[in-house]
């Protein structure tokens, strides 16, 4: 009884309390009743005072480390285009002005596209020149890479023109002699010199200007883009010191790729040039669209692979992903191609980073080792998240980790030592990719095409058949199986240090290295054994039958899908990235299976083990909840609680209303009818509700500690002597998200995620009972995952 006469007493005026309106009040509010959604919109009928209220400056931000509301960013921003829309027609200035909030979205993504190529050519570029100025320097142009100083030497092999005239080797220059112990030394010395030099300097200017500037930063923006708030994480300064920082550290030798960050790059391009634009600038939801698109044009410069950009920014990154998210990002990574293109930072006049051409198909048989690779590249990716997130774990817990600066210089020593000696490890690890890559043709000058020629009567192979192959081809067999071994050491150890870091390449570089090794095996294996019934089929004595190459192709592949889990986009990326059309069949079984072998081990990637072990609030859609669990058996407070922190709709005073902010640490409370009925009314946020105060006691008269706070249509009846009341129903959401108590944990996991709420509120017969937060879930799952639900929390 008490229930039915708190919700509908009808000679009480209708206050806003309660689920129904009752029957007496219908014809006094009109037909037209509407009620408003707590994002301070007044309805039809709404008191004439509610108009002369200007919205509260600072009401609807968000503080750093907060979830935004993907609900009320949403209501906020129809509100906004139903607005432009009604004015448009006025004059010819506003329509005008909606034809600017129309084009805002493509000018900021072409604008992010833009910026997104300018700098990677120009990292591209950098890299390269101080990569090589590690073992030399051109003495003709000091600016010219080792390449590009010998473009125009007249010498006629590969060997005499990459020891050309205008470029010196650091032996050269300081001992005045090109070869013997005491010039290898000098240069050994010197590469060790410049990779300390490139690493000390991108560890100290991280650490100094831009602490988040390190590591890859596809972790965050995948957090950033399920609606989390990381101040200054895509800011100007962020931008600066990585683009300089991402130089340095490619340059260093360490193993690590610029393809992650350049992502990284990308979104805080696309973040600035968003607060240039009031639909973004004042939109959290809509300025994550434009975060998506970012992405998407990162990945475009980052592997000149477009379409492989927006399936990544599809499958990997991006939270909320619209139609018209998916034609921007389309648009931005176009742009981004176009500009890097233009640039041509490889001096190929292609946009591809390892173009190959290979000249035979490949046979059903091949599908057995390219298998094989896929369960390689799987059994990698899961040994890799293991033993990098332990290796993460122990430098956060342990004091190595307030060592940033000492352990950087630590693997940086280390792995250029290890280096210099192996000409794989020694190169770039994207030229070591190219070649990996490459197809022996007659022209290649590499050790790993020195096989034994053989003359067939008067002719000379020199289509590259299969053939013996050379102590060249063995020797670089045994330098690949140690590079293979320190490449996958030392990535462990290198991702997470304090220096922007790239997972795609070393990960493609290992895979490579397998996948090559294994092709030149089968490859010797069908030379030899011509008579099998594996090869007696399709593979004739001295045909071209095996593609080494292809073999390190899907190796990459497959390795790199076994640490991201990706599978779409990976497959695209790479066939854009080589122009191997053809491939793709082999490159998906690969794929498939490496995302299926590591699957075994663990559902997640590299990217969701770094936001778990960071503590970030994120709800990964891909992660199934199995469990029946009911709402009631998570929402807080629990038995052993003090009672839910709540606030009545119009009998707390300024005074009460400040202690109970003061004393607790919620980011929001529940707004009930009265503590006797615990009906639900709405939802205010804390923050919204202390910038009102600060808000009223500058603006308004007369409010003091023993004001009423009312969150009502009217003013409750007050003593005459009684100071003026407070309202503050405008930053009341009046339609929180509510479910039963039994309801299932299952859909309530559901509704956070594809939702993106931040809290949702319990209820039984329409009385409050709890809450439920994104945290309170994130450690539901720890719970049932056995894991410390404390452990896995932001701190």
């Amino acid at each position: 009884m008490e229930e039915e006469d708190a919700a509908a007493d009808p000679y009480l005026p209708y206050d806003g309390g309660g689920d129904t309106i009752p029957l007496q009040e219908i014809p006094r509010r009109g037909s037209n009743y509407a009620m408003s959604n707590g994002g301070g919109v007044a309805s039809s009928t709404t008191h004439l005072l509610d108009f002369l209220e200007e919205p509260i400056p600072g009401v609807g931000t968000y503080d750093d480390f907060h979830t935004i509301d993907w609900v009320r960013e949403k209501c906020k921003d129809r509100e906004r285009h139903r607005k432009i829309n009604s004015k448009k027609k006025e004059s010819a200035w506003e329509f005008t002005k909606s034809l600017y909030d129309a084009w805002s979205g493509w000018l900021v993504v072409t604008l992010t596209g833009l910026a997104s190529g300018a700098l990677a050519g120009l990292i591209d570029i950098a890299a390269d020149w101080m990569n090589d100025l590690k073992e030399g320097v051109c003495l003709s142009a000091m600016w010219f890479n080792h390449e590009q100083c010998c473009w125009t030497s007249n010498e006629t092999t590969f060997a005499e023109r990459d020891k050309c005239p205008q470029w010196k080797s650091w032996a050269e220059l300081i001992l005045g002699q090109a070869e013997g112990p005491g010039s290898y030394i000098m240069n050994y010395f010197m590469y060790i010199y410049w990779a300390l030099s490139f690493a000390f300097l991108a560890v100290c200017l991280v650490k100094v200007f831009a602490p988040y500037a390190c590591g890859s930063g596809i972790p965050e923006i995948k957090t950033i883009l399920s609606g989390f708030i990381i101040r200054g994480y895509l800011g100007k300064w962020t931008l600066m010191i990585k683009t300089i920082t991402l130089v340095l550290a490619v340059a260093s030798g360490l193993s690590l790729g610029k393809e992650g960050p350049l992502v990284h790059v990308a979104c805080c391009c696309g973040n600035i040039f968003s607060y240039l634009f009031p639909k973004y600038s004042k939109n959290e939801a809509k300025k994550r669209e434009v975060l998506s698109a970012a992405s998407a044009a990162g990945v475009s410069v980052a592997f000149g692979a477009p379409i492989g950009g927006v399936l990544f920014s599809l499958e990997e990154v991006s939270y909320y992903f619209p139609l018209k998210t998916l034609w921007r990002s389309f648009f931005a990574a176009l742009v981004a191609a176009f500009v890097l293109r233009s640039i041509n930072p490889f001096g190929n006049s292609r946009l591809v980073l390892f173009y190959v051409e290979y000249h035979t198909p490949w046979y059903l048989f091949e599908l057995i080792p390219f298998i094989l690779l896929g369960v390689f590249g799987g059994l990698w990716g899961a040994f890799f998240i293991r033993a990098n997130i332990a290796w993460c774990r122990r430098r956060k817990s342990t004091r190595f980790g307030k060592y940033p600066v000492l352990e950087v210089i630590l693997v940086a020593a280390i792995t250029a030592v290890v280096a210099f000696p192996n000409p794989y490890t020694r190169q770039n690890t994207s030229e070591l990719i190219k070649e990996l890559f490459t197809d022996c043709g007659p022209l290649e000058s590499s050790q790993l095409c020195q096989y034994r020629s053989q003359m067939n009567g008067s002719k000379a192979f020199t289509d590259n058949p299969n053939r013996p192959a050379g102590p060249g081809v063995y020797s670089a067999m045994w330098q690949l199986c140690l590079a293979l071994i320190f490449k996958i050491i030392m990535t462990i150890f290198t991702f997470g240090l304090k220096v922007p870091s790239g997972l795609f390449i070393p990960s493609m570089a290992i895979g490579a290295i397998a996948g090559r090794i294994v092709g030149i095996a089968v490859e010797q294996l069908a030379y030899y054994h011509h008579d099998w019934f594996l090869f007696k089929e399709w593979c004739e004595v001295g045909a071209d039958c095996i593609t080494p190459g292809l073999y390190a192709m899907v190796g990459a592949a497959a390795c790199l899908g076994g640490v991201t889990r990706m599978t779409v986009s990976l497959v695209v990326i790479v066939f854009e990235l080589t122009g191997g059309l053809e491939y793709i069949v082999p490159l998906m079984a690969a794929v498939m299976t490496s995302k299926w072998v590591g699957d075994a081990f663990g559902r997640e990637g590299i990217y969701e083990a770094h936001i778990r072990l960071n503590g970030y609030p994120f709800l990964d859609a891909k992660e199934e909840f199995t469990h029946t669990t009911l709402a009631r058996e998570v929402m807080r407070p629990r038995r052993s609680d003090p009672p839910l922190a709540v606030l009545t709709q119009d009998d707390l005073t300024v005074e009460e209303l400040q202690s109970v902010i003061n004393e607790t640490s919620y980011n929001g409370f529940p707004v009930i009818v009265s503590k006797e009925s615990q009906r639900l009314v709405g939802f205010a946020l804390r923050r919204d509700i202390t910038i009102a105060i600060e808000n009223a006691r500058r603006k308004q008269e007369g409010i003091m500690l023993n004001s009423r706070v009312y969150f009502t249509q009217h003013a409750p009846t007050l003593p005459a002597d009684s100071p003026r009341p407070l309202k503050l129903r405008s930053i009341l959401d009046m339609s929180p998200f509510t479910v039963t108590d039994h309801t299932p944990m299952e859909i309530v996991v559901d509704i956070f995620r594809k939702l993106g709420l931040r809290q949702c509120l319990v209820t039984h017969n329409g009385r409050l009972l709890g809450i439920i937060t994104k945290k309170d879930i994130l450690r539901h799952m720890a719970q049932m995952a056995n894991q410390d639900p404390e452990s896995i929390m932001f701190n």
